[in-house]
């Protein structure tokens, strides 16, 4: 699965630029021009990295990288400030806000790349994009693959981030509201029965050869992934 950048930055000619080089280098895209919005889109979307103008309309980047990093929900979503402001005293007003880089414009694509890719290392265990297997089970973060004995299962981007968390947390039980929190994220408004049309979509992807039988129902407290009976 390609990670998303969402791109907040006023100016239409740089965020054309931004969008060609990061999708160039196999990154997904979400832009706005506006701080409130961008706010709306982390919450809706979920972007693996945040690049934030500091002069925006309505709210400074500064003040847009200092609420996310305050909030727990997004305080380890990744953020890099672009600006024109090139001394000391701004740079390091940048990264007390919490930016984790700090790009001067005018820069290369190359440069900012290279940026992208570096700050999303540091957040990322290097086992993140490892293949997860149960029995004869198999899910492909990179490649946003699951296969049951080698046959390629057709499941939504939900239930697919849903199977990757049970996966990767085997026999253990889980509430509506921890789903909700990890799989959906804390910053994201909806009903607990979300839960439950996703299990059940999950649970019929799954069937096609027995590996419904994974996720299992524990009556009065959640789900659980296990291969036990």
């Amino acid at each position: 699965m390609r990670s998303l950048i969402l791109v907040v930055e006023d100016e239409a000619p740089i965020r054309e630029m931004v969008r060609f080089a990061a999708e160039r280098a196999g990154f997904a895209v979400a832009e706005t021009g506006d701080a409130e919005r961008a706010l709306v889109e982390v919450a809706d979307r979920r972007p693996d990295l945040v690049l934030v103008d500091w002069m925006l309309p309505s709210m400074s980047g500064v003040e847009l990288a200092r609420r996310l990093k305050n909030n727990d929900s997004t305080r380890s979503l990744p953020v890099i400030m672009l600006t024109a402001r090139g001394e000391e005293d701004d740079r390091v007003r940048g990264l007390e806000s919490g930016a984790d880089d700090y790009i001067t414009k005018p820069f290369s694509p190359r440069e900012l790349i290279a940026r992208i890719k570096a700050v999303l290392r540091r957040y990322r265990p290097h086992d993140d994009d490892a293949a997860v297997v149960c029995d004869d089970l198999s899910l492909d973060p990179v490649n946003h693959r699951v296969t049951a004995k080698d046959a390629v299962l057709d499941m939504g981007p939900t239930e697919f981030r849903l199977l990757h968390f049970f996966m990767t947390h085997p026999d253990r039980v889980y509430s509506r509201d921890q789903l909700l929190d990890q799989v959906w994220g804390q910053n994201v408004y909806v009903d607990e029965r979300t839960v439950d049309v996703h299990i059940r979509r999950l649970r019929k992807a799954l069937d096609v050869h027995g590996h419904d039988r994974y996720i299992q129902t524990v009556r009065g407290s959640g789900y659980r992934f296990s291969s036990k009976g």
